[in-house]
């Protein structure tokens, strides 16, 4: 698609007829001529990746094109790099990396502890000890991941999911073991192992506000208190249609008057839930797609001061591979990205670009 297309008209996205869905979104790509997500953003774009893809040369040639930044949807996490009791297996992570550094991208590590259970290791789970043996296992994976990619991983995830959207700690092993000072531990050993990679703590439905935000900034408090560093919010905002903006954008706000950084760290926006039985995509729902997207990275970009912006990361790059669609045939379940299951930019990602431009 041309430069000179007009740009998308602001609307409301919220109510879309039948009969407007019915016309299929038209073949093509949405890229613009002069722009990528690289090169009209001051702060980094970036997209969460599996290592296997990295071989896929259509999934390579997009993150170069488009991304300055690599997350990963599992390859950093604990049953990835410590799948047996003293075991680390770098391997994965270690060719993102190699990747992102040949490529001239950041690395965000996602993530040092997960609190839920099910994504555990088995051996973890099976773990006999008490509380020192507990955090002395903590303690040392985070200090050995942290001291690999010293210099290598500029950022991290130290704590994924940890509290309940009604502002009470998961019940995970990690809160069973060790209490609610498992967060503040995780982040104390994560600084002392790498002190100048920037902590985040990560978690999703902070847009709804509530209990949950105010839990999120005690911790914060708490850590400040005692001289922990946490650096900044990993704002996961996996997100439908018919989300308002405004209360995205009024609990950026509540983060960025903390004076943290602010990292949305986790970004797709379902269709499926505005009208699941529609497919293919209808030229309707992809518009309304990608109006959203820039609204919503209009409202990062207008409440979050720049030297608090870390960025955007879309938890994925195709719907060809989204986690929405696992299990589904031929990618077709839902449309959440930027580009679609043959690696064409969306209105999504035009969208997200004109956010950028400013239109």
């Amino acid at each position: 698609m041309e430069e000179d297309l007009a740009p998308m008209e602001e609307s409301s996205t919220e109510l879309v007829s039948t009969k407007e869905l019915g016309e299929v979104a038209e073949k093509g790509s949405y890229h613009l001529k002069d722009h990528t997500l690289r090169t009209v953003f001051d702060f980094p774009v970036g997209a969460a990746v599996v290592k296997e893809l990295l071989d896929d040369p259509v999934y390579a040639a997009t993150l170069k094109r488009d991304f300055g930044r690599l997350s990963s949807e599992g390859n950093f996490k604990w049953g990835s790099l410590q799948p047996e009791e003293g075991k680390f297996t770098f391997e994965k992570a270690d060719a993102i990396v190699k990747f992102a550094q040949e490529n001239n991208m950041q690395v965000h590590g996602h993530t040092l502890l997960w609190a839920h259970d099910g994504n555990e290791p088995k051996w973890i789970k099976e773990y006999q000890g008490d509380k020192q043996d507990w955090e002395r296992l903590m303690k040392k994976h985070i200090t050995t991941v942290l001291k690999h990619f010293k210099g290598r991983v500029q950022s991290w995830d130290v704590v994924n999911e940890g509290i309940k959207q009604g502002g009470k700690y998961v019940n995970s092993i990690w809160y069973r073991k060790l209490g609610p000072d498992y967060i503040l531990k995780a982040f104390k050993y994560a600084h002392e192992a790498d002190p100048n990679v920037k902590l985040f703590l990560n978690d999703y439905g902070q847009e709804y506000g509530g209990k949950k935000v105010k839990l999120i900034l005690d911790i914060v408090d708490q850590a400040r208190e005692q001289g922990i560093p946490i650096h900044g919010i990993g704002f996961q905002l996996h997100t439908v249609l018919r989300m308002e903006p405004w209360k995205i954008n009024d609990n950026l706000k509540i983060f960025a008057d903390k004076r943290l950084l602010i990292h949305i760290s986790e970004f797709d926006v379902s269709v499926r839930y505005q009208m699941p039985k529609i497919f293919p995509l209808s030229d309707a729902l992809a518009r309304a797609q990608g109006d959203k997207i820039k609204q919503i990275v209009r409202g990062y970009m207008e409440n979050v001061p720049k030297k608090q912006q870390w960025g955007i990361t879309t938890w994925g790059v195709s719907d060809k591979t989204s986690y929405f669609n696992k299990g589904y045939e031929n990618a077709d379940h839902d449309y959440p990205l930027l580009f679609d299951k043959n690696y064409k930019a969306k209105w999504a990602y035009r969208g997200f670009i004109e956010a950028g431009l400013g239109r």
